[in-house]
Order: structure tokens, then sequence, then C-alpha cells
């Protein structure tokens, strides 16, 4: 059991509890953090196998953490531990590489076989979601397509590889302002809300169907 493990987390009883049982376990606790600017710098400066981190938390959430772990090719693997049920948090969860994604209130009964898991490169999440993930798999109906332009596909596809709207831009050949433009128009045509991360979210579950 010496896989290096992190956990932040702002509410002080989780934390302990959290960090007492897995140490009891044998487990390598290598740090700990009560935000989430904390917990980022020590990844960074870390590089623990795996951050357990809980999906709210002041000045940088657990989501962002792993978005920015993703964008800048770190590493460590994240687990997220949450209350949360938003079927929008776990898409984001899974577009950004999340792999594990624990029900809080599980989180003690749940959290050694989510580690095995994650250490053997296989995501986990409870399952109390497992049957919305399983569906999810099937969210896109493939007339939606027709309501998009070739151009606007193309982009699709590009923001589901994590382009930013200058990279598209240089990718097409194109200005960012008329980027910019067809992701508006794509967020209109296919009713998503105006979160900046609505559209990534949408564009990454439904990437095999582009």
């Amino acid at each position: 059991m010496n896989t290096s493990i992190l956990i932040a987390d702002d509410h002080p009883l989780m934390l302990r509890g959290l960090t007492d049982f897995l140490t009891s376990q044998g487990y390598n606790i290598v740090g700990s953090a009560e935000d989430g600017n904390a917990a980022y710098n020590l990844i960074v400066k870390l590089k623990p196998e795996i951050a357990i981190l809980d999906i709210r938390m002041p000045l940088k959430s657990g989501l962002e953490i792993a978005e920015a772990c993703q964008k800048n090719h770190l590493p460590t693997k994240i687990i997220l531990i949450t209350f949360d049920k938003e079927e929008e948090l776990y898409d984001q969860a899974k577009a950004f590489n999340v792999y594990g994604y624990i029900l809080k209130e599980f989180a003690i009964e749940e959290i050694e076989t989510c580690i095995k898991h994650v250490v053997n490169g296989t995501p986990y999440f409870s399952e109390e979601i497992a049957e919305y993930l399983k569906a999810s798999q099937t969210a896109l109906r493939p007339e939606i397509l027709d309501l998009l332009t070739k151009s606007e596909i193309k982009i699709v596809k590009l923001i589901s590889e994590n382009y930013t709207s200058q990279e598209i831009a240089n990718e097409l050949s194109i200005s960012v302002r008329t980027v910019d433009k067809h992701r508006s128009n794509i967020v209109h045509k296919l009713k998503l809300d105006n979160k900046p991360t609505s559209l990534f979210v949408w564009a990454n579950k439904n990437k095999d169907f582009l």
C-alpha cells in the first residue's frame, strides 16, 4: 500500500476522518489541504499518485483542479467525493478524466475499493450513479447531428478534444470571432445552457458519435 495519496476537503471532520482511516489501513498520505488552491499547489509539488478531493472547496473546486491537471498533463489520478447528485457534475468529472467519483455518505465504505480500481487504471464511480452513467453512453440521438452544419460538427469535435477557440481558429483557418459565433449557434441549436463548460461537456460525452 505504498500508493502516495493527497486528501483535500474544506470540512475538517471529513478530512480528518478519511486521513485517519486510510492511514490506519497502511496508505501513504503525503499531504492534506482545506482549500482548492492549496490542494492544487501540493499536487504540482508532490505529484501524488492519487488526489482525493472534495468537489466543492474554497478558491478552486475539485473539478477545476481536475481540469487543470488534465491541461497541464499532471500524472495524478483524481478521485472526487461529494454530496452532489447533479448530472452535469458527473459529466464534467468524466470529461476531465476523473478516475473516481464517490458520494460522501458512502466514502468510508467505498474509498478502498475505489483506490484499488484507480491504482489499476480502472475508473470507479459509486454504484448509486452507475445507472445514470450507463444511460449517458447513449445520450446522443443521431438526428441531433442533423441540426448542425459540417463546420459546426468539426468545431464540436475539436471542442471535445479540449481545443481552445484560438486553437480551433488556427486549425480551421478562421477567426476567433467566427469560432465564437459558431459556438453560440451550436449552444442555441442543442438547447444547452450558457454555462462556460456546457458545450465542452456535451461534446466530450458524445464525441464517439461525431
